[in-house]
């Protein structure tokens, strides 16, 4: 009896470890997908940052326009962001210096997922001083985006769009940048809020104002 008793008090402590180790396994499996799945999405945010952090003001020799909305890539017209950043990465193996055009952008996917969304494209430019016809190098940052939503901020409000080369001469204050994914269900699809970046521009704008004699006196 006191064998028997031993035995069955041994099964349901082994039992219960065994039920312990496999919810312990599957929540690490649950874990892993989700940080694999988030992953992509701080990459992006992170290039995002990092490239509007660096951004050049329109004007110079080697600094492109800032543009927001639609704009151009190459062949392709679309919706994103476009500017020049000093974020390169110089190597001695490459005749490009740290300035670089970058373009983000939303594309169709080359493979279609069942979810239906598009694919976040950021779009590099070394040579900015071409004497042909230069491809970019893309670079895939985030699948299954349902919308991207750019916001440049002038001082008092928030705009749609924004364009160096067609009267906004100097860069905005800020820049807001949302990326609404696709949710599995429709009832997740309503619930989700986009995830939303907001970076200052700490450059100072320019003006091609000339000053009054009252103002140069001041200055």
């Amino acid at each position: 009896m006191e064998m028997l008793l031993a035995l069955a008090v041994s099964a349901i402590v082994l039992a219960g470890i065994g039920g312990v180790f496999y919810s312990a396994v599957r929540l690490r499996e649950r874990t892993a997908a989700l940080v694999d799945a988030s992953a992509p999405l701080y990459q992006a945010l992170a290039f995002l940052r990092r490239d509007l952090r660096g951004v050049m003001p329109p004007g110079g020799i080697l600094a492109a326009d800032f543009r927001s909305g639609a704009i151009s890539s190459g062949l392709i017209q679309g919706y994103g962001l476009q500017f020049s950043t000093t974020t390169g990465i110089i190597k001695d193996d490459a005749p490009w210096g740290d300035i670089q055009d970058v373009v983000y952008e939303l594309r169709d996917p080359t493979e279609r997922t069942y979810t239906g969304g598009k694919d976040l494209i950021r779009s590099v430019s070394r040579n900015l001083l071409p004497t042909t016809t230069q491809d970019a190098t893309e670079q895939w940052l985030l699948g299954n985006v349902q919308s991207l939503e750019v916001a440049c901020f002038d001082g008092l409000e928030w705009r749609e769009s924004w364009d160096s080369s067609l009267g906004d001469t100097n860069l905005p204050a800020a820049v807001r940048v949302r990326i609404q994914l696709v949710g599995d269900s429709s009832a997740d699809n309503r619930s989700r809020q986009p995830i939303e970046l907001i970076v200052p521009l700490g450059i100072q704008s320019r003006t091609n104002a000339v000053p009054t004699s009252d103002e140069a006196t001041l200055e």
